[in-house]
């Protein structure tokens, strides 16, 4: 059996092994660009948990040691690879919440929870990922919790069959196989889950191989909490629920307008097979009734209904005990952008942003630090703009446990965040802004200028250490020796026949004499009825970024 102080010092010592060995994690990145890589991610997400696992008692139930981890976790979620993991071990703390120990049954059955709450949490999972890890592993775990007891021999099996797996992600997923590689994320889950193995085993915790700074300070730590004021919350059942599609399925627009005349907070999204609903109403029926008319539900998951002037009433007690007060909601709208570099900083602020969460390709915030910038923006209703396709998922993860609306824009770049926030209009609903936000935003393309952090192959030719690199919008484009060919290249790459403005962000790392004489060149080398602006963003990692509008 394990019990809860086996399981508080497994975690700890995968926190510390993972740390120790993320480099090697991170390296597994396909692109050698410099940024908040896999291994670093998934480290100071489950490094997020020590100082509070340190406090448990050595007569810790494995289902406190599991819901502390859990809760640890996802507010110290960073990167897709980190959001992921926490929803692993949320699905494997619901697995364990009644067990005071756990034997080989109740892993299995926890570990499975966990491949289940994952996956759901991407709409379209690819194979060859760390999702296709933790599942084989959850699968092995069910089979051998069939023929032993002994839970040392059946997690051994779980983490063969993981590196088993792993090995496998080469071919099943092209950018992988091109570049000769194994999944980085589920690299990253075979470390943890060995590490967490030796202690099961009767092994020690791991030792620091590096003193790093703490990420997980009581500073850092912010649990949930929210306003006092009930009136805010204007329907009682936040519901979900999804249908597979009905042949000749009516356009899911007549749902989503139907849904919008019983409650608020609608989101309707559908691909071939199936449609996902999420509604806050104080009819639930109805809605389900209603989307019974598209399709038939699913087994799994099944429809939910949470009441959430209950959930309310235990946030704000948890609120009171953390000594947390929100801002006060004054406005219908506000914002909360992600950036780095103090030009980029001042930008977003002068265009409306309440907060700016500091992070980017260096560092990617936590959902800890997306919530806080939430809970400290003035508003019922909150915009969250990413600027990075590796914070959307923890920026989404800080919607359910803020106390106001919060829409998460999917901006990948900072000119996209730009170009959405140019798109706001104050005198326009939400459903509106969010529509109108999007097509703007999803109109700018974007071009990053860069250097490798290492030496790297990708797609058969040789990259060193130190080459520029140029991304067309988050795809590696070409190399170059030279940055301000590169820029104009990539530019002229951009630009097509409809383009009426170029705007070059330069970095920390550039003068502004050196962009200043770059964008005459450019200038000088595109349509003339194309304007090339000049913008200090101060930002660090790229040289330039090219926004094309």
């Amino acid at each position: 059996m394990i019990k809860g102080s086996m399981l508080r010092d497994a975690v700890i010592s995968a926190a510390i092994t993972i740390c120790n060995r993320k480099r090697e994690v991170d390296e597994l990145n396909v692109y050698p660009v410099p940024d908040g890589d896999t291994g670093t991610n998934m480290s100071m997400t489950i490094g997020n948990s020590v100082a509070e696992l340190k406090r448990l008692s050595d007569d810790v139930t494995i289902a406190e040691a599991a819901k502390t981890a859990a809760s640890t976790f996802l507010r110290g979620a960073r990167g897709n690879s980190g959001v992921i993991l926490s929803l692993i071990f949320r699905g494997f703390a619901a697995g364990l919440s009644e067990c005071t120990e756990a034997g080989c049954e109740d892993i299995a059955r926890a570990l499975s929870l966990g491949v289940e709450a994952a996956y759901k949490a991407v709409m379209k999972p690819a194979e060859g990922t760390i999702l296709t890890v933790v599942r084989s592993a959850a699968e092995k775990a069910a089979e051998m919790a069939l023929s032993t007891n002994d839970t040392v021999i059946f997690w051994n099996a779980v983490c063969s069959q993981a590196e088993e797996t792993l090995a496998k992600t080469t071919d099943m997923l092209p950018q992988l196989k091109k570049a000769g590689v194994v999944d980085a994320g589920g690299k990253g889950l075979v470390i943890i889950f060995r590490a967490m193995g030796a202690v099961f085993e009767g092994g020690s915790i791991a030792v620091p191989e590096e003193q790093a700074a703490d990420s997980s300070g009581d500073s850092d730590s912010f649990r949930t909490a929210v306003s006092e004021y009930d009136e805010e919350i204007n329907y009682t059942y936040c519901t979900e629920f999804m249908v597979e599609k009905k042949k000749n399925c009516p356009d899911i627009f007549m749902l989503r307008a139907y849904l919008e005349t019983i409650g608020d907070c609608v989101v309707v999204v559908d691909d071939d097979e199936i449609i996902k609903v999420h509604v806050h109403t104080d009819n639930p029926g109805n809605a389900i009734q209603k989307g019974l008319e598209f399709g038939c539900f699913i087994n799994d998951p099944k429809p939910k209904i949470e009441n959430m002037r209950i959930q309310h009433k235990n946030k704000v007690q948890e609120a009171r005990t953390e000594g947390f007060t929100p801002a006060e909601q004054e406005k219908e709208f506000g914002f909360v952008s992600v950036a780095a570099g103090h030009g980029l900083e001042a930008m977003f602020s002068d265009l409306g942003a309440d907060v700016v969460v500091q992070g980017g390709q260096t560092m990617n915030p936590s959902t800890d630090d997306i919530l806080r910038a939430i809970m400290k923006t003035p508003a019922k209703t909150v915009f969250v703009l990413p600027n990075n396709k590796n914070i959307i998922m923890a920026a989404e993860q800080a919607v359910r446990l803020a106390d106001r609306k919060v829409c998460v824009l999917q901006t990948r770049t900072i000119p996209q965040g730009i170009s959405a926030m140019l798109a706001f209009d104050e005198s326009q609903s939400l459903s509106d802004n969010r529509l109108n936000m999007t097509k703007a935003f999803e109109k700018v393309s974007t071009g990053l200028i860069t250097f490798a952090a290492r030496d790297s192959e990708f797609e058969g030719k040789q990259i060193r250490e130190g080459e520029i690199l140029a991304l067309d919008n988050g795809k590696l484009s070409f190399t170059e020796k030279d940055i301000n060919k590169a820029v104009i290249k990539l530019t002229k790459k951009l630009a097509k026949g409809d383009t009426s403005y170029v705007t070059l962000i330069y970095g920390a790392d550039v003068t502004e004499e050196n962009a200043e004489e770059l964008r005459e060149v450019l200038q000088s080398k595109l349509n003339a009825k194309i304007d090339v602006m000049l913008v200090n963003g101060g930002q660090p990692v790229y040289y330039y970024i090219i926004s094309v509008e």
